[in-house]
C-alpha cells in the first residue's frame, strides 16, 4: 500500500541559513574583530559582499545546511555553530519569501584556509567596524550575531576558542576587548579573572614589548560552569 503525501495548497516561504563567523586579527594592542565574508557570484546582488549561507535542502537538517553551505562557500569545515535565531521580515529576498536560520561562531584567522567555491566568487575576512555594502539585510542579521557573541561572552568560554592553549592575560584581554568593542580597566579585568579560576598558571613567560616576560596562563576547564546561572559579574 503506497503511504499517501499530503500536499497543501497553502503557500510554503523557503528556508536559508546564513553564517556569521567571527575572528580577530592585528597586533596585540590593536587587535580587531573581523567577520568572514563572501562575494556572491549569481543573482540576486551578484557581486555583492554577504555571509555565507544558502538554501536549506529538503530532508535536511539546520545544522548539516549551515556546516555544508560554510564548506561549500568558504572551505572552512567542523566550526563550532551556535543558532543565534531566525529571521523572516516579508521582502528581504527579492526571490520570495524566505526565512534564515541565523548562526554565530568563532574560528583562529590565521589557522583557518578560505577557498571559495560553488557560488561564491570570493571569501575574505573584514573589519566589523569598516565593512563593504552587503547583500539582502545581512546588516541585519550581522548585528543579530554580533549582539548574540557578545552576551555568550558572559556565558561561556567563547574567546578561549580564539587563544592558543597557553596565553598572557594581556592577550585573554585583548581578545575580549576585541569582541565586546569597548576597552576594560586591566586592573580590574585580572582581578575578576584570577578571582573566579577561569585561568591557572601555565609553565613559561613570554615576551610583549619592552616589559619584562609575562606569565603564561591556561583556561581551567568546566570553570564557566560554577557560575552559570548566578547573580555574580563576570569581568566579560
Amino acid at each position: 500500500m503506497t503511504k499517501r503525501k499530503y500536499v497543501y495548497d497553502w503557500p510554503r516561504p523557503a528556508v536559508t541559513v546564513d553564517m556569521a563567523l567571527f575572528t580577530v586579527a592585528g597586533a596585540l594592542n590593536q587587535l580587531r574583530l573581523e567577520v568572514l565574508l563572501i562575494q556572491r557570484d549569481e543573482e540576486p546582488f551578484r557581486g555583492r559582499w554577504a555571509l555565507p549561507g544558502g538554501f536549506v535542502q529538503e530532508h535536511e537538517d539546520l545544522h548539516a545546511a549551515a556546516a555544508r553551505e560554510l564548506a561549500e562557500e568558504t572551505g572552512l569545515r567542523e566550526v563550532i555553530l551556535e543558532q543565534v535565531g531566525a529571521v523572516g521580515t516579508p521582502g528581504r529576498d527579492p526571490r520570495g519569501h524566505t526565512i534564515t536560520v541565523v548562526w554565530a561562531g568563532l574560528v583562529p584567522g590565521d589557522r583557518a584556509v578560505l577557498k571559495a567555491s560553488g557560488d561564491a566568487r570570493a571569501a575574505k575576512w573584514f573589519d566589523v567596524i569598516a565593512l563593504p555594502k552587503l547583500a539582502f539585510d545581512h546588516d541585519v542579521i550581522l548585528r543579530l550575531a554580533l549582539s548574540h557573541l557578545r552576551h555568550r561572552l558572559a556565558e561561556a568560554p567563547v574567546c578561549f576558542e580564539l587563544l592558543p592553549s597557553s596565553f598572557t592575560l594581556s592577550e585573554l584581554q585583548a581578545v575580549t576587548e576585541a569582541i565586546l568593542g569597548r576597552q576594560l580597566d586591566r586592573r580590574n579585568f585580572r582581578r575578576k579573572v584570577q578571582e573566579l579560576g577561569l585561568v591557572e598558571p601555565s609553565e613559561g613567560t613570554r615576551q610583549e614589548g619592552a616589559h619584562r616576560p609575562a606569565q603564561l596562563y591556561r583556561f581551567v576547564p568546566g570553570a564557566f560552569e560554577r557560575y552559570r546561572g548566578k547573580e555574580r559579574s563576570l569581568p566579560f
